[in-house]
């Protein structure tokens, strides 16, 4: 297999997800910064242009939550989705809800802050999402109350998915208040495999 990355996107939830297998992969990086992801070469792989991107064998896979589903899948005997029908589909709920209710105010937080140019972006904006991001935390807050993962008694490509999108939050400065989420992100990243964190992986672009 043959992942497209570059270090602090959602390649980390991939790459964290093969980790955990203990699986073989080839990692090629993608240097968004340099504009590697317009060549036409890349363009070949995803016409979209975008991070991560998964290649095992004939078959090339895009968007971050599908391909760790599909991990998941393909070595389901390494216990990353659950075998239970209506715990699988609660782990596909909070999959869902983190990429919709959490990581998408996360990205208006970024565009109006980093990613517009200076005259596109819009304050009023950033309160917006601020406050629509922290009305959904509340809730996980409370789902995660005396629970060490997101559904079950072991870790699942769930909880991978949302300790990435918990640290890009904690980067956004709009994780304060919620002191479960916040240990539960630090406990998945002490996990042995975990990847490198989004600060980290910055770092590493800067070497």
């Amino acid at each position: 297999m043959k992942l497209y990355e570059f270090a602090p996107t959602r390649s980390i939830r991939v790459r964290w997800t093969l980790q955990e297998l203990g699986v073989d992969f080839e990692a090629i990086t993608v240097n968004l910064l340099a504009g590697e992801h317009h060549s036409p070469a890349f363009l070949k792989v995803n016409p979209a242009g975008k991070l991560p991107v998964l290649v095992d064998g004939e078959m090339i896979l895009t968007e971050s939550v599908a391909i760790v589903l599909y991990l998941a899948e393909k070595y389901r005997d390494k216990g990353l989705i659950p075998v239970d029908a209506q715990q699988r589909a609660q782990m596909i709920r909070w999959l869902l809800f983190t990429t919709t209710e959490l990581e998408q105010p996360l990205w208006r937080i970024a565009r109006h802050t980093s990613l517009y140019p200076e005259n596109k972006r819009l304050p009023g904006e950033l309160a917006l999402a601020r406050d629509d991001f922290a009305a959904m935390a509340n809730v996980l807050e409370a789902h995660m109350s005396g629970r060490k993962f997101i559904v079950g008694n072991t870790a699942t490509v769930g909880d991978f998915v949302l300790a990435y999108t918990l640290d890009w939050a904690k980067l956004a400065n709009v994780l304060e208040g919620l002191p479960r989420l916040e240990a539960y992100m630090e406990e998945m990243y002490a996990r042995p495999r975990a990847p490198m964190r989004i600060k980290e992986a910055f770092a590493s672009i800067r070497r």
